[in-house]
């Protein structure tokens, strides 16, 4: 949490003191980029957004307690101006982390990037690592340049570990990233076709995912997917030792992988001999039993890789799996279950690409040996020329699986209804339907007890907005509703 003056503010900003600041100002909370989370002492940043300008909404800010405002037009309220916002709060955040590290020299910054997985492992960290100490890991995908610093701001003074996600969208995001907040412990889960039409190749996602662990310092650790050749070559370019993860290979093993009828991984953590932490302690060696209540063998790797990090960062291996007993993400729409009404809905509607798409579908069946199992699929976005052979290889997948019934929603989706035609289903088994609104009315029509429903698209593919309107009429017929953890998603 931030201690700081308007006056020191601006000179760290290199700001202006407007609309009748005296510069005596005391920020005593935390940053904000809504009005309707500010409370007393916090900061509150006037971002403008595509449809929404946060200096609007000052006055607000006010009214809960801003202690001040970060601002480039001044409205007339107590403010420090500054040429722009983002920068302004990049500064600010390193200048606090560094403040928190010179205070607390036990601090660790643990990083974590990958095509895919990066918000559940980040999760799965948190869990971890606040069973051990105080930890900053907030829920959610806050992986770019606000949401970063944002994140950052939270580090108070008691602060052990603070677990940061950190995403790319072209070559050199990430090393501006590491120059926020330098980590002391980076993870690397994977290289893969997420983004791949902005990347414009495999190789140069793996480029871009690989300038976390250049960051790194000769003390420090990285944490590398060893089942990952692209990962895996990573560990050439870290000045620091290299920690590798596996199931059948690996410094840190998974061992006896399986799923249960829920379809909830679970496995054994397998610690060598002659592990030690960040600091040189060594750690226990061991085998372990781990029991999270995640669903999909896919999560076994992002389980795998947070328990690997957490050993590095000096948590003990029994408590690291202890602390994962039944343990669901904070974050929510990543393999979210649902139950009303007998129907589970596996709500994993917040981000989707190819590689996903093909584990939540395989979950989906496993599903199935006891259920009639409801594919209800959107676009995934961003996957440049190779977007209608990547959706369509999806639709042929679905048949393969035996999955009951596929729903394709919107345009960009045609082709995995396409694909799956064209793979041999027929009678009604794959259709397509044009909006969510339609979605909504066919399912609410159509899901009967015992089904499992998958909802998985791309964010602003919009699937997203299927799980409450479903579950709400579900609901509504009379069985008991069990929702898990949910994520407030909306913007300013």
């Amino acid at each position: 949490m931030l201690q700081i003056t308007a006056r020191d503010l601006a000179a760290l900003t290199d700001g202006t003191l407007v609309g009748g600041a005296t510069g005596d100002e005391l920020i005593t909370g935390t940053a904000q980029i809504d009005s309707r989370q500010v409370a007393a002492g916090d900061l509150f940043t006037a971002f403008r957004g595509e449809h929404v300008d946060g200096h609007d909404y000052l006055d607000a800010a006010q009214r809960a307690g801003a202690a001040l405002a970060l601002v480039t037009e001044d409205r007339g309220l107590p403010a420090v101006l500054v040429h722009d916002v983002q920068s302004a709060l990049t500064v600010l955040a390193h200048a606090q982390l560094e403040r928190a590290r010179e205070e607390n020299p036990e601090l660790v910054v643990l990083a974590v990037t990958g095509s895919a997985g990066k918000t559940g492992t980040k999760d799965l960290l948190g869990t971890i690592l606040s069973a051990h100490g105080p930890t900053v890991a907030p829920a959610g995908s806050f992986n770019n340049e606000l949401g970063l610093p944002l994140t950052v701001l939270r580090v108070t003074s008691e602060t052990r570990y603070l677990v940061l996600e950190m995403g790319a969208r072209g070559i050199g995001h990430i090393a501006e990233l590491t120059a926020i907040a330098r980590p002391d412990i980076a993870l690397v889960l994977n290289v893969g076709s997420a983004h791949i039409g902005e990347f414009g190749s495999v190789n140069a996602i793996a480029q871009a995912k690989g300038e976390l662990v250049e960051a790194l310092a000769p003390n420090g650790r990285a944490i590398l997917n060893a089942e990952d050749r692209l990962v895996l070559a990573m560990a050439e370019r870290s000045a620091a030792p290299v920690v590798s993860w596996g199931f059948t290979t690996g410094d840190v093993r998974g061992a006896d992988l399986t799923l249960d009828q829920r379809a909830r991984v679970r496995f054994d953590l397998v610690v060598p001999d002659g592990l030690t932490t960040l600091h040189g302690e060594p750690v226990a060696a061991g085998r372990y039993g781990v029991h999270p209540d995640l669903l999909g063998e896919h999560q076994g790797a992002n389980v795998l890789a947070a328990l690997t990090a957490a050993l590095s960062a000096g948590v003990d291996p029994a408590t690291a799996a202890a602390a994962l007993e039944g343990a669901t993400l904070a974050s929510g729409q990543r393999m979210q279950v649902l139950e009303a009404a007998g129907v589970l809905v596996i709500d994993d509607a917040y981000n989707a690409n190819p590689d996903s798409m093909r584990q939540a579908l395989k979950t989906l069946a496993h599903l199935g040996r006891s259920h009639r199992t409801i594919a209800v699929l959107g676009e995934m976005l961003e996957l440049g020329g190779d977007s209608v052979r990547l959706h369509d290889e999806i639709g042929r997948l679905v048949v393969r699986l035996n999955i009951g019934q596929l729903y394709a929603i919107g345009d960009g989706a045609a082709p995995i209804h396409h694909g799956a035609s064209l793979e041999g289903s027929f009678g009604g088994e794959s259709e397509f339907l044009d909006t969510v609104d339609e979605a909504v009315a066919v399912l609410e029509r159509t899901v009967q007890p015992g089904d499992v429903v998958l909802l998985k698209s791309s964010r602003d593919a919009g699937l997203r907005k299927i799980a409450a309107p479903l579950i709400e009429c579900l609901s509504r017929r009379g069985d008991h509703l069990e929702v898990g953890p949910t994520q407030n998603g909306d913007d300013q």
